[in-house]
């Protein structure tokens, strides 16, 4: 099979794809979820360790759990998009994730479940699996979605990657297509194994491919957070908002092995961790009355100001006190990995440095997943309601993506029947090219996009930074431009093109943002 129709494409097999997904399929509505990974669980739900909110039947902490979106935001979030959060998530965890996939949170002796607190909330509203809480949802929400018997109507494709968007404009056969509405009808995919593209249509697609984090140096994601959806989406028309706040994450562990941090949990620190720097001294005090529970963002900033006024790589982390039979069992992944690279966090302070970890910005979308493109839904990283404003709060990013992917589901249902098929003779079959490209090349052009991203476009930002930054993305996209139209495709050549697309989205947004505000610092 190469060319197909399908109702609902999903891009993305992370915890908003598959909300999704689960909510379409229970309604016989056929639906295909793609991937570039060979394995649908390498997503960045799967490495999200913390935890998820769940305040069930509680409207006291409802009105508390919006007050403290918006105050980690500095008061820069959609309040609807919080309220909506706050009064549904609870019922979807419910549905999705306790009664149908039966994910696996922790419980105490009586079998109910534990609560725990993150920097920034105001008390103790975070389910979890010790330091594996992507991973149980993803894995239990795969397992759940793949039993053919309850859903012989999902259809999982991997190791494929989405090329473009398709549209009338851009892809109709014929110049009198352009005038035709702006939709989306699907996606040009690159079979990796074969390196055919097949032109899929279909009544609805989602977006669901996650942030941008890869883009960067150092980063906590999967390598396959590098935008891909954020340029197809813009390529195609679609709306981008609040690119420029890119949140990083402030402990990561530091070591010299690769791109990818390990994630070190704000629940470490939510557990009683302290900070200290290279002389032993505990600093947080002096950048904010929370310390260690401070907003992501000023809890990375003052690690990097301590880095560079004690002139050292990285700061330390210390939850030592906690025992070691404690950290064992709380953070398994975690003091495991940290054994493994020589750190035994149980009497020594773990090595940590700031990465980038989370897109605040994305594809605009309003309240129900729609961007404006009809039929284009956008839901979790990718997307952008203004939940998130210009810092997100700890553990809201798998429950917006658990939520929005639902209520885009839901919001499907209530219009795909009057969405007819698409004349696939209409839209152009992809036009393969025939030039070989250098990997050495594509390696060396992504490496110049993670460094500059990271000296540039990262944690603390300045005119003059952003203006270097400007004319290095201008060269790559040229050199790019040179051999894109006539190249053999592979993923590696589609991931640099998009990378440097939306690396000028948030340069463009740091560029207009004259003011400091959450996770986006300006110098002067």
């Amino acid at each position: 099979m190469k060319d197909f129709s399908t109702d609902v494409l999903i891009l993305g097999t992370g915890i908003s794809g598959l909300s999704a997904a689960l909510k379409l399929a229970e309604k016989k509505i056929n639906v295909t979820i793609v991937t570039r990974e060979k394995k649908p669980e390498l997503t960045n739900t799967f490495w999200a360790q913390g935890g998820i909110i769940y305040s069930p039947k509680d409207l006291n902490d409802q009105e508390d759990l919006i007050t403290d979106i918006i105050r980690a935001s500095a008061y820069t979030s959609n309040v609807e998009a919080a309220k909506i959060l706050a009064t549904r998530s609870a019922e979807i965890i419910d549905e999705v994730l306790i009664d149908k996939s039966h994910a696996d949170f922790a419980k105490d002796a009586e079998g109910e479940l534990l609560f725990t607190r993150e920097a920034a909330h105001s008390r103790d509203r975070i389910i979890y699996k010790g330091d594996m809480t992507g991973k149980t949802i993803q894995i239990s929400l795969l397992n759940y979605l793949s039993d053919k018997t309850k859903f012989p109507n999902i259809n999982f494709l991997t190791s494929h990657t989405a090329i473009d968007l398709i549209t009338p404009d851009h892809h109709g056969v014929d110049i009198t297509q352009r005038y035709e509405e702006n939709q989306v009808l699907g996606a040009y995919l690159l079979n990796q194994e074969n390196n055919e593209v097949r032109k899929v249509l279909s009544k609805v697609t989602i977006l669901a491919t996650g942030g941008i984090g890869a883009l960067y140096l150092h980063h906590s994601n999967a390598e396959g957070a590098r935008g891909d959806g954020h340029a197809m989406a813009y390529r195609a028309g679609a709306d981008v908002a609040n690119m420029e706040f890119i949140q990083f994450h402030p402990t990561t562990f530091y070591n010299r092995s690769s791109h990818r941090r390990f994630l070190i949990s704000e629940a470490v620190r939510g557990e009683g961790g302290k900070l200290i720097n290279a002389k032993g001294e505990a600093f947080m005090k002096k950048y904010h009355p929370d310390e260690e529970l401070a907003p992501r963002d000023v809890v990375a900033r003052a690690i990097l100001e301590e880095m560079i006024a004690e002139k050292e790589d990285c700061v330390y982390l210390d939850i030592s006190h906690k025992g070691e039979d404690y950290l064992k069992e709380r953070f398994p992944t975690i003091y495991a990995y940290c054994l493994d690279n020589q750190v035994n966090m149980a009497n020594m302070p773990i090595p940590v440095v700031p990465a980038a970890h989370y897109t605040c910005g994305g594809v605009k979308t309003d309240l129900k997943g729609k961007t404006n493109l009809k039929r284009l839904y956008a839901v979790g990283e990718v997307a952008c309601t203004g939940l998130h404003g210009a810092n997100r709060l700890a553990s809201t990013s798998l429950l917006e993506g658990l939520t929005w992917g639902y209520i885009a589901g839901e919001d499907i249902l209530s219009s795909i029947e009057t969405l007819s098929d698409y004349d696939s003779d209409k839209i152009k079959n992809w036009s393969e090219g025939h030039e070989e490209v250098e990997m050495a090349l594509i390696s060396q052009d992504q490496l110049t996009l993670k460094q500059t991203m990271w000296n540039y476009v990262g944690l603390s930002r300045s005119q003059n930074r952003l203006a270097r930054a400007r004319a290095m993305f201008i060269e790559l996209q040229d050199e790019i431009g040179k051999f894109y139209k006539y190249a053999q495709l592979n993923d590696e050549l589609i991931g640099l093109r998009n990378g440097v697309e939306v690396a000028f989205m948030v340069l463009n947004a740091s560029m207009r943002n004259k003011k400091s505000v959450g996770c986006f610092y300006l110098k002067n």
